[in-house]
């Protein structure tokens, strides 16, 4: 009887609830469980094949279970449910202006309930190598935190590992599956190739008798507040590695206008048009005919008759022995990476323009020993939106990120060596011999003894890149593992332009592994420490000494362990966590509408970003639930119109996961975030 009378009271609140119509874009319901009572904190997920490329939007239910899913486009769709501790519900055809309820099963076993369960649950089954057993062995890699920070930075630097297409049943198939790809079949090794399939081995054995991971907690307060839209773009084979939406000096820029992204596995700048729900792709050319695809490619010097191997052999390109399906499936010549938006219509990626080979570079760099007989990788492009065409410039670093400081000097990592710029303002595309006086580099060489001088050099790969707009200086993030030794913290670098000096700043111990970085209003370094899980900030004011080789500002550090599971035996489960934070950004001008200077970390391995408010030191995690396996590398914020609230700004992103045939679709997608004021504001 008390069942009757718990459906009849639902009932009479599902129906009397004050929603609108057809003319509000929305569609309205309830969400409830097989015994009748609502389900709070779940997922709704409305899909459609109605428009000229996929389209999702995910909205979150109330403590009565109830949701609005607002702003959407007027075609059909089908509505679904996913939520922790639940199975998916069977898809409901809806239209705008309908109400709807949904009923949901509830998981019959905590296996069932696990399959939607984020990498990093299942990750967090792994029991790491302890301390006496890395104790003493060959390799740099002697602790149990070294250790785990190489395994993350090593094997989620293209793809979860956790996901189901990496939940493999033995120790030989993932070792067969190394083999598939040569670059992770070199990190194997760094690991210490049979220590590594040893736990990955117990991790699926463990798995097989049926064990599985605490449940994750499901979206509260304000977690229930976010939007999530999503239009699909590329293909199968697309590598979406970064995208952009606007100027990040100015987020008010190109309003409404056209998302873009880099396919680095396949040499395409990507595009979504969010009004039109329209896709598509524009080839980024090379120079040449330049056309040998990456992980093939070679190095020489210039006073060198050697030819070595300089690619990155990723999906298609096995190891001698491997085997793999995806034979030759990125033709990647250009490989581009990392679009950024500048304030004249161009879209800047670093791209490969021609060979590596140093007698192919302009001609006035081949005359510092530092470029002609060191490896350098990818140049630079721009696509202009207003003529439609590409412009390659070449240079003397190598490129992998890259931001605009005030002045129009696009600043450029991505070279073991040297801090690269471009004065864009200074180069003429049109007047080649402008290359030569707008594009510079120094040397990184630190100051170690304090007489003021670069006494030694300081060689890693310059990952992230941001200028100080206060100060003028440029910071970057150099992690280890990547041209510096495997087991280091890693560390961050100051370049001072008009001193032409340089200082590195080491994260203190449990830090490890410096990635991505930015840069707050207040001038204050953020970095993400993909190794142990922390996010961290950097005040150098706080410096009692700023030279040194990296260790002689431990004060100027703060650093934040972010949300997320441990490892099953991590030696101190406080201090690192199973996530991967592949970069960062900070919303200095309040884009997403959590306050300016909220900082978000990618939860790259678990299907999130993760929103801090350095005032309250408190996380959000944005989770997104659909398609699993969202890798989120680059960010970016816009906004569409200051006056409209909510609906005028957000954060975009994209699932850069390779390969994407992981993904629960397999196909990429670009991702756009809004925060509105309740779970049922439309």
């Amino acid at each position: 009887m008390h069942r009757i009378f718990q459906s009849i009271f639902l009932a009479i609140l599902f129906l009397t609830a004050p929603y609108a119509g057809a003319e509000d874009g929305a569609i309205f319901g309830r969400v409830l469980n097989e015994a009748g009572a609502p389900e709070a904190g779940v997922w709704v997920i409305a899909v459609t094949e109605a428009l000229p490329t996929d389209y999702r939007k995910i909205v979150v239910t109330d403590d009565t279970g109830k949701f609005v899913i607002p702003d959407l486009p007027d075609v059909a769709f089908k509505l679904w449910v996913r939520g922790y501790g639940l199975l998916d519900s069977d898809p409901v055809d809806a239209s705008v202006g309908s109400t709807v309820e949904l009923n949901v099963p509830v998981a019959s076993d905590p296996v069932d309930a696990a399959t939607v369960y984020p990498a990093t649950y299942w990750l967090s089954m792994i029991n790491l190598p302890t301390d006496a057993a890395l104790k003493g062995n060959d390799g740099p890699l002697q602790t149990q935190a070294q250790w785990r920070s190489q395994f993350k930075l090593n094997c989620i630097l293209c793809h979860q590992v956790g996901a189901a297409a990496t939940r493999l049943p033995s120790a030989q198939a993932f070792d067969h599956g190394f083999l598939k790809s040569a670059a992770m079949s070199y990190f194997a090794d760094t690991l210490d190739r049979k220590r590594l399939l040893n736990v990955l081995g117990e991790w699926a054995e463990n798995m097989k008798s049926g064990r599985v991971p605490e449940a994750p907690p499901r979206p509260k307060g304000v977690e229930r507040n976010f939007v999530i839209t999503e239009w699909g773009w590329g293909d199968m084979y697309t590598y979406a590695h970064d995208e952009i939406a606007s100027d990040k000096r100015n987020p008010t820029l190109y309003p409404n206008g056209r998302i873009y992204g880099v396919d680095l596995g396949n040499d395409k700048l990507l595009y979504v048009d969010p009004k039109t729900h329209t896709a598509g792709s524009i080839a980024v050319p090379t120079r040449d005919d330049f056309n040998t695809v990456w992980c093939e490619q070679t190095w020489k010097g210039l006073n060198s008759d050697t030819i070595e191997p300089f690619g990155f052999g990723s999906l298609g390109c096995p190891w001698p022995g491997g085997v793999t399906p995806h034979l030759d499936a990125y033709k990647n010549p250009a490989n581009p990476h990392n679009p950024m938006m500048d304030d004249k219509g161009r879209v800047w990626m670093t791209t490969q323009i021609r060979r590596q080979w140093a007698e192919d570079a302009p001609p006035f760099c081949q005359k510092d020993p530092l470029i002609s007989e060191r490896r350098h990788h990818r140049q630079l492009g721009y696509y202009d939106t207003a003529t439609e065409k590409f412009v390659l410039v070449d240079t003397c670093v190598g490129t992998h990120h890259l931001q605009f400081d005030n002045d129009g000097v696009l600043w450029l990592s991505g070279d073991d060596y040297a801090i690269g710029w471009l004065d864009t303002i200074a180069y003429d595309p049109n007047n080649p011999d402008t290359l030569k006086t707008a594009h510079g580099y120094s040397e990184v060489r630190v100051d170690v003894d304090g007489d003021g001088k670069g006494d030694e050099p300081n060689v890693g790969f310059h990952y992230g890149i941001i200028p100080n707009h206060l100060d003028g200086s440029v910071w970057s993030a150099v992690p280890p593992g990547i041209a510096s030794p495997a087991g280091e913290r890693g560390r961050i670098h100051r370049y001072d332009r008009r001193s032409d000096s340089h200082e590195a700043f080491t994260p203190p111990a449990p830090g490890y592994g410096p990635r991505g970085i930015d840069i707050d209003n207040d001038g204050i370094i953020w970095t993400a420490l993909g190794g142990s899980g922390h996010l961290a900030r950097f005040d150098r004011t706080q410096c009692k000494q700023t030279w040194g080789a990296g260790e002689q500002c431990p004060e100027g550090w703060t650093l934040w362990r972010t949300p997320g599971p441990s490892f099953a035996n991590t030696e101190d489960p406080a201090s690192s966590n199973t996530d991967l934070h592949y970069y960062l950004w900070v919303d200095r001008f309040d884009t997403l509408g959590m306050g300016a200077g909220t900082v978000i970390v990618n939860g790259t391995g678990s299907d999130s970003l993760i929103a801090f408010n350095p005032k309250t030191e408190a996380f959000t995690v944005i989770r997104i639930p659909y398609p699993m396996n969202t890798y989120t590398r680059g960010l970016d914020g816009r906004i569409d119109d200051p006056n409209g609230g909510w609906k005028g700004r957000g954060l975009w992103f994209t699932n850069g996961i390779d390969p994407i045939v992981h993904s629960e679709i397999p196909r990429s997608y670009a991702g756009f975030v809004q925060m509105r004021p309740n779970p049922l504001a439309y």
